[in-house]
């Protein structure tokens, strides 16, 4: 995989901080309703973003940039040597930590952890190991995440891999008073000089988007809000892991009305390679016309 990539937005430079590929039948778990035959509709799909037989490719990577004198992450992924139900997940052992320092962000210096909501595959750097205790990757770091978003799995009975991953990867960080609750339910919150966060609620209820205001150009890292380029050629195409399906298919929608024919670049966590691209209109809908990254 690569160490890292990086798009220029405005005086902003956008590092994409790749962790792994998912496995092909990672797209057919996820969004059933993409199959051959709807990803066969579009075929701008081909050949970065599916496969010839439709297969859907899917990653994980995590987003840095310095804004306003902050170094900043946007999610954290899945996370090493973790166990996880998902073999995919279960105990990783990538190289994340040294692509990340190579990008110019060492755990040491990263000042701002945004968690745009607190599923397992964007909490998982969140901590690492150390003398078999889980403590915070980012020691000097806030991270920050939604309130309704904590409210919301606060006050659920979780099922056991979803203790697992609090256990792990979120109860450690609120334990060493690192964790910060955003309000953010309505009109977008400044989160730090040219970073806002937008409710984008449906994949989970307190989901956030996180736009990074340039000089001149903006960019939005979606979250979960779209797993796949798919999603923009059809924004009925649910998850299986949606909380709200319908909801999820609205905010899809209203990102679509608000971004489309602009120059914002759309960030999708787990878009593969080319990852970015801005929203344009295609056939009766939209598709993403990827734009290279600059390294």
């Amino acid at each position: 995989m690569a160490r890292s990539v990086t798009w220029t937005v405005g005086d902003l430079v956008v590092h994409r901080v790749d962790e792994t590929t998912l496995p092909p039948r990672t797209g057919r778990r996820l969004l059933p309703a993409a199959t051959p035959q709807a990803v066969a509709g579009a075929p701008w799909l081909r050949p970065d973003f599916a496969a010839a037989d439709g297969t859907l490719r899917l990653a994980t990577h995590t987003f840095a940039v310095a804004a306003g004198g902050l170094r900043v992450l946007v999610d954290t992924g899945i996370g090493n040597g973790k166990t996880r139900s998902d073999p995919a997940w279960h105990r990783l052992a990538t190289d994340y930590p040294r692509r990340l320092a190579e990008a110019g962000f060492p755990p040491d210096s990263v000042d701002l952890v945004i968690l745009t909501h607190l599923h397992t595959d964007h909490v998982g750097w969140n901590t690492r190991e150390d003398g078999g205790a889980w403590v915070p990757a980012f020691p000097r770091a806030r991270y920050l995440v939604s309130r309704a978003e904590w409210d919301h799995w606060a006050g659920t009975d979780l099922d056991d891999d979803h203790r697992q991953v609090f256990r792990d990867s979120v109860l450690p960080v609120r334990d060493a008073g690192l964790l910060d609750l955003a309000d953010v339910t309505g009109a977008p919150v400044e989160a730090a000089p040219g970073i806002r966060l937008l409710p984008v609620p449906g994949h989970t209820p307190g989901q956030i988007a996180v736009e990074l205001r340039g000089t001149g150009r903006s960019a939005l890292v979606t979250g979960d809000s779209f797993h796949h380029p798919v999603q923009i050629a059809d924004p009925a195409i649910t998850s299986t892991a949606d909380d709200d399906p319908a909801l999820a298919v609205r905010t899809r929608r209203a990102l679509l009305g608000r971004y489309a024919g602009t120059d914002t670049l759309l960030l999708g966590t787990h878009f593969p390679p080319p990852t970015a691209g801005t929203v344009v209109p295609w056939a009766d809908g939209h598709r993403l016309l990827p734009e290279p990254p600059a390294t």
